[in-house]
Formats: structure tokens, sequence, C-alpha cells
């Protein structure tokens, strides 16, 4: 009833954004990696770039929509993972290039036409399963052999050790393997990696418009940096795990930082000259978003949960959705200068997020599975969203929208926002104040000489303290010994309990006595002393007498109890006891 209640408040209340677009029918097949805005004929007119994954077998194609309609297509080979818009060269018109990974290349579109393919370098194959094939190859095995070796293998080394083509054997059903195998073990075999995602880092300016340099990482485990000219490799990074997001801040050619999000929920650090990745910090949950708000990053898991973490590594808080996440991505508003995280839920929510707090709820005809804020057209703040329907939905973020007043329905308690009331300056601090003012000095070296003072006195009685022995733990490196004693009753009879513990770790303390002082005008003591024989390390002994108040009066005292060797008068340690007020005694 309650989330039922907010809802309806959430539709009630006047949404920050505008409907500018919904095509239920876009046949649009994309994620938020795949989508990207630019302006691609620099002329101020922002453009919708869309890498369409089709059926997810055929049909895959590059689309760029200027406005609602299809400006372009380009079919593309292999299924797209990433798409991204830079800058390589400072010719005028300022127009960028599209890059678009599929597979094991990157493929550059200048002026939406083909320009150049990059190819992943290869990678070395594992010996056992180079020779199995030659073995296919000369007929040395069958093919029922080279498939049981080669899922032996795959269950040695994982499968990002094996070549796509003995995946794919693997992969097979029974009838077909064979003649994939006939068709393919004559070739050479070649381990080629395949660009798991990507994104784009500024080379030696921050403006906008300036040479950026593509940041790939691959399932072989390693992050390229990659020169926008002559797209050669500037810089090789190694990763303990496959990394699935990338996060990019700074220079190429001053300093910068990469932060990796990895298929087995870790997450790592790259740092310019700082050699392979570093281990930030791990997930409880596999991940399935990362983004940079401001000076953060926020990490979104499979459990329902976004956590905000520092550049370190420091966690700062998380939040549990009620939903599982489909996607994220920033909205950053330069012109109004605020940012927040866009979180969209299989539930058709898009939450949006400014810090910790839910500033904001948008409900989707559909789910949403791809988004991204930016300029579409001459809008500065649109929000191009695709659903998993194949929908594509268009927003535009109105001029009068401030997500300053928060929704705290999911968040935190409006009781722990409200502002503390400051009280009014009377005439009495107003005073104080000018006094502390004019008597700054005077007063700093009172404060420094009372507490030089209360040191030595700490000193003086830790002194006393330990040649007096009236610690309850030994000081000493011979004995280490701790004494304690309570008292039970409420008199004329008391108890005494005494625990003796050796805390060394091996030598066991020998030939010790109990001893008592009390005044023996109001207590009378059973056993004035008690034999401790042996003290083994590590083990607490107890030990009891019982203690009588001889007096009628209402009056108390302390009695000590000592710790001492054999024929030495100087105690071990001391246990003070402050006996009770004893009752007075009742005869029946």
């Amino acid at each position: 009833m309650v989330a039922e209640d907010s809802k309806e408040e959430a539709l009630k209340k006047p949404s920050p954004w505008l409907d500018a677009h919904f095509n239920p029918v876009a046949s649009l097949n994309t994620f938020t990696s795949c989508i990207a805005l630019a302006d691609l004929q620099a002329d101020g007119e922002y453009k919708l770039v869309v890498a369409d994954l089709g059926t997810g077998q055929s049909n895959m194609k590059l689309k760029v929509y200027k406005g609602t309609s299809v400006m372009s297509e380009s079919a593309i080979i292999d299924l797209p993972t990433a798409v991204a818009t830079f800058h390589m060269d400072t010719n005028e018109p300022r127009s960028p290039a599209i890059a678009v990974a599929s597979g094991p290349f990157i493929y550059i579109y200048k002026n939406l036409r083909p320009y150049f393919k990059f190819s992943l370098p290869l990678g070395d194959v594992n010996p056992i399963e180079k020779d199995l094939w030659n073995q296919s190859k000369e007929e040395m095995i069958d093919i029922a052999m080279l498939y049981e070796m080669l899922a032996s293998v795959r269950d040695d080394v994982g499968s990002s050790g094996l070549t796509v083509r003995s995946l794919k054997l693997l992969n097979l059903p029974p009838e077909e393997i064979e003649a994939f195998a006939a068709v393919h073990k004559h070739t050479p075999l070649k381990k080629q990696s395949v660009v798991t995602c990507m994104d784009t880092l500024m080379k030696s300016s921050s403006d906008e418009g300036s040479i950026s340099c593509l940041v790939v990482g691959s399932e072989s485990k390693e992050v390229f940096i990659l020169d926008p000219e002559a797209f050669t490799i500037l810089s090789k990074h190694s990763v303990k795990s496959v990394p699935v997001f990338i996060d990019v801040s700074g220079l190429f050619d001053v300093d910068y930082r990469i932060t990796i999000a990895c298929r087995d929920a870790k997450v790592y650090m790259l740092k310019k000259g700082s050699g392979p990745a570093k281990l930030a910090f791990e997930m409880h949950s596999p991940i399935v978003g990362l983004e940079r708000v401001g000076k953060t990053l926020v990490v979104g898991c499979m459990d329902k949960t976004i956590t905000c973490f520092t550049t370190k590594g420091k966690k700062l808080w998380a939040n549990h959705l009620p939903a599982q996440i489909t996607t994220m991505s920033t909205l950053n508003h330069k012109s109004k200068g605020y940012k927040a995280l866009l979180v969209a839920l299989d539930n058709a929510e898009v939450r949006i997020y400014r810090d910790k707090v839910l500033a904001s709820t948008l409900h989707t005809q559909d789910v949403v599975h791809g988004m991204k804020f930016g300029r579409f057209g001459r809008e500065d703040g649109a929000l191009v969203m695709t659903t998993i329907g194949g929908g594509l939905i268009v927003k535009i973020l109105k001029r009068t929208a401030s997500f300053d007043g928060s929704d705290h329905s999911s968040a935190t308690p409006v009781s722990q926002l409200a502002k503390i009331p400051i009280p009014r300056k009377t005439k009495l601090f107003v005073d104080q104040a000018l006094r502390e003012k004019e008597c700054a000095k005077e007063m700093h070296q009172v404060f420094q000489s009372d507490l030089f003072k209360i040191r030595l006195n700490a000193a003086r009685s830790l002194v006393k303290t330990i040649q007096t022995s009236s610690n309850p733990v030994s000081s000493s490196f011979d004995d280490p010994l701790k004494l304690s004693a309570q008292v039970q009753g409420i008199g004329p009879g008391f108890k005494l309990i005494m625990s003796v513990q050796n805390t060394s770790s091996s030598s066991p303390s020998t030939d010790l006595l109990l001893t008592f002082m009390a005044d023996h005008k109001l207590y009378k003591i059973a056993k004035p002393s008690i034999q401790v024989p042996l003290l083994l390390p590590g083990i607490a002994y107890t030990y009891e007498t019982f203690v009588e108040c001889i007096t009628e009066n209402a009056v108390s005292d302390k009695i000590k109890v000592f710790l001492l060797h054999r024929g030495d008068p100087v105690p071990i340690i001391t246990a003070v006891i402050s006996m009770p007020v004893s009752e007075a005694m009742v005869v029946v």
C-alpha cells in the first residue's frame, strides 16, 4: 500500500520531462554502450548514432537518426559491442568519426563512410589445442576423439583459453560436428580476441572537439589505447579478468585514470605508467553498470543495489532498488551545471539519483534497455531511450525543471534532511566572543598550562602505581599476571572471589601467595592468606574466602588483595575491593 501510494503521488506531480517522440515499432535492438549522440556534420544539429544488433545473427546495422527519421544505414558483419564518436584530426569542419566495435575489429566511419578497420592483435594458441587440430588434419585421431580432448582442454584452461573455432565446435549439435571439422581443420589455427567494451580518452586537451584516443577492452584480458590518426597501439595494459565496463578520465599526454569493471565482479584501476591494473574493490554480485558521477564511481549489481565509491575505492553509500537494473547512464546537464545518475529498472521505471537521494522517477511505456542523455537535434537536454520491445522513446528536459526538490519515498527520511534551527545570538554570546578575541593569547597559555599539569599528575600517578604495585595487571616481564576481585553478599557475612591468571605465552608461575589487608576493627577474614602453588599460562584460577563485618555501625572500608611471591614483602599486583555497607543482623 505504501509503494502504491508513493507511485500515485509521483504520477500526480508535474513531470520535468516533455514527451518528444515514441515509436513502439522502431525495431531497435541495442544497449546503452551502442548509443551515441554527436554533431556528425558540424552544423550544430546533433544526430543519434545506434548500432543495432538486429536478430542477433543477421541484420546488424549502424543507423544514424536525424530527428526521428533514419538518415543513414550501414551493414555490420558481426554483433556490435560498443559505439563511440571521437575527433581524429584538427581538420575543418570539426566533424567527429564513428568507431564501432564488432567482434575482433573496430570499424571507423568518417563522414558516414567506411574509413579504416582496426584488428585486435592475435593471441597465443594453446599448444595442446594446436596439436589436436594438427592430429585431426593428419587423420591421426577421429572427430569424436577431437571433441572429447577439446572439451577436456576447455575444462582445464577455461573458455577464454581456446580459439573461436574450438568453442564453436564444442557448441554445435552432434550431427553438424563432423562437417564443421572437415571444412576447418585444414585452415591455420588463429586465436582472435573480441572487443568487450570501448571508451574515449582526450589526448592533450580537455576542450570539446579535441583529438581523442580510443580505449578498448578485450576478451584476452587486455586494455589497449589506440592512436587516433595511425590507429596503432599507444599503450597496452593487462587485467586479471575480462573487462566488461570501462570508464576513462584525464588526458593521455598528461595523466589519466581508467576504471575497469570485470566479469568476475572485481573493479580494477589503471594509471599512466603504473603497469598492470590494480584491484580497487570487489562486489558481492555480478556488475551490470559502471558510471562516473562527478568525482565518484557508482556500480550497479544484479542484487538490485547501486553502490558509490571514491576514485580510491572507498565505499561511500549504497541504495537497494525495488527491481533489477537493466542499464545505467549519466545525466550531465552542462548548461545548468548539475550531474545525476540514471538507472533503468525492469519494472518500466527510470530513476534519477543525485548523490544518494532519489531526485525523480520517470515511468516509461516499456522496459528500457538502452539510454543516453545529451544534446539531440538542437535541444540541450534530451533523453533517448530504447526499449526491450524495440521501441524508441525521446524525452526533452523542461527548461524550468529542477531536481533540487527530491523525492524521498525510498531514500533518506525527511526528518534526517531537516535543517537544525540555529538559535539567535544573545548579548552574552556576543560579549564572550569579543572577550575571546581580545584575550586569545592569554586563554591559550592558561589552557596549555592546565594541560601540562594534567599530564604531569597522570604521569606521577602512573609511576606511583607501578612502584607500589597497585595496578591489577602486572607490569613485570618475569611475572605477567592479572588479578581481579569481587564481593558477594549483603552482610554481615560477605564472600570474596579472586580470579588470578597467568598472561604469559609459555612459562608458568609458581610459589605465589594471596594475602589481604583490612581494618581488623571492621572486618574478620576467614583465610588471611591463600597459597597459589602453580599458575599455567592462559588459565584463570578462582579462589574464595569469607569476610565477616564485626561492627554494628553503618560504616564500610576497603579491603586490599595482594599477590606476591612467598618470602617477598613487595607485592606483584594489587586489587582493591570497596566493601558495601553491611546490613544489620536479623535475629529470629
